[in-house]
């Protein structure tokens, strides 16, 4: 599904190892579980949500091509927050918007694809209402500068990241 979902909506999907290392981690201290939408017994979409202390983390997902008009990922949404719910959680983060001032991403958000950068992942975490927040991002701790840089070449080349 994730390969799908990355192909579909234009981004970048992490080997399943990757997906595995986390569940298995993360899972047996309850702080992590994977939540299906089945259609007549055919999964549709999943989820992998996170759980520490009083907020939780939709962190992963993904979907197929099939039943899209029955809108399972919503549904997983639901399902995840009454998951956190369950645990104590106060808050439910949806992580991850296009890194934009809140009156450039309302005046956007209509017009723009789904296969530009997050907007379409944007469209949909919309539809929840909620309150965007700011952190302060993620950072690269540098153990070896030439091979960063060597990195950061690469993935220019590739087109992922701007200047």
């Amino acid at each position: 599904m994730s390969a799908i979902t990355g192909k579909r909506d234009g981004y970048g999907i992490h080997v399943q190892a990757y997906y595995q290392k986390a569940y298995d981690l993360f899972h047996r201290t309850g702080k992590c579980d994977l939540l299906f939408a089945n259609y007549e017994g055919n999964p549709v979409a999943g989820i992998m949500v996170f759980a520490q202390g009083k907020t939780a983390w939709y962190m992963y997902g993904a979907s197929t091509d099939a039943e899209r008009n029955r809108m399972p990922t919503y549904l997983l949404q639901w399902e995840a927050i009454c998951w956190a719910k369950s645990r104590g959680c106060s808050e439910y983060d949806l992580w991850g918007i296009p890194d934009m001032s809140e009156d450039e991403l309302e005046l956007a958000f209509s017009s723009k694809g789904s296969h530009e950068g997050l907007w379409g992942v944007y469209r949909f975490k919309r539809g929840f209402g909620g309150t965007i927040m700011r952190s302060i991002g993620a950072w690269d701790r540098i153990y070896y500068p030439s091979l960063y840089q060597l990195y950061l070449q690469m993935m220019k080349l590739r087109g992922r990241q701007e200047d």
